[in-house]
């Protein structure tokens, strides 16, 4: 490792051009946060739409994230210990949402699961329909966020050493058992930061949910789909909606990224 002295002096060059993009993100961020006063935006938030997202986006999101945890966990664990045909599909399937756009994410769930859909036919045979529903909101999110939970999560696994499940293991303790009490407290940090990853991402999904649950108040509109629809009669609870997204955004970001600092973790 080099001097420091010597480490700055190789960073100069670089000076400009490094701070061109966290420019680039921060200042349009900051624009938003400028253009509104808390008497506005406590005025905006209070609003009968406002609040109607602000409500379901909460309610869709801690189930979506607590779905992300109950089925990521046990795949994460899966994917970090075991070497089995087909493991690298798995985990290219499971990574694919991140990288897809979001619409075709919707088109494909709808295409599933719509009344006329591969397994939607048969739900609507037995009276369940799912498409633009609050139901069909939770699919979405799950569908996008799972990936970064499951990420975050084998990670968190990957950093446990496996020896100590294996002493665990002779001396009596089931895989049940070793699991709960050896495997999941000491990559805690890690499943909390996907938790919060998780719940960040399903917050900010917007495509997979327009083209899968629509766009009704109270119903499906969640807080990114009623920016979209105050920006055709309100800028004001456009923009207050926005800033209330970037904060708890923020919040979880930083939730995370502090989580994360305790293990050699990725986010």
């Amino acid at each position: 490792m080099g001097h420091p002295a010597a480490r700055r002096g190789g960073i100069r060059p670089f000076g400009i051009l490094s701070i061109l993009l966290p420019l680039y993100v921060a200042v349009p961020l900051i624009t938003l946060l400028l253009v509104t006063t808390p008497r506005s935006l406590v005025e905006q938030l209070a609003s009968d739409m406002a609040l109607r997202a602000l409500v379901l986006t909460l309610e869709t999101t801690v189930v979506a994230t607590v779905l992300c945890v109950v089925l990521g966990t046990p795949l994460a664990y899966v994917l970090s210990r075991h070497d089995f045909r087909g493991r690298d599909l798995v985990d290219t399937l499971i990574d694919l949402p991140i990288t897809i756009p979001p619409v075709v994410a919707g088109v494909a769930l709808l295409l599933a699961f719509g009344r006329r859909g591969l397994l939607g036919r048969y739900l609507d045979l037995a009276g369940v329909q799912i498409p633009f529903t609050t139901l069909a909101v939770v699919m979405a999110q799950v569908f996008i966020a799972s990936p970064f939970y499951v990420k975050a999560a084998r990670a968190g696994f990957d950093s446990v050493d496996a020896t100590l499940e294996k002493v665990a293991g002779t001396l009596g303790a089931s895989p049940w058992r070793v699991f709960w009490t050896v495997s999941v407290p000491l990559a805690r940090p890690a499943l909390i930061a996907g938790t919060v990853l998780a719940w960040a991402r399903s917050l900010s999904e917007f495509g997979a949910t327009m083209m899968f649950a629509g766009n009704l108040p109270g119903r499906t509109q969640t807080l990114t789909l009623a920016v979209m629809s105050a920006m055709e009669s309100n800028l004001e609870t456009a923009v207050a909606i926005s800033v209330l997204s970037l904060v708890l955004a923020l919040a979880a970001l930083l939730v995370a990224k502090r989580l994360a600092a305790t293990r050699s973790l990725w986010i």
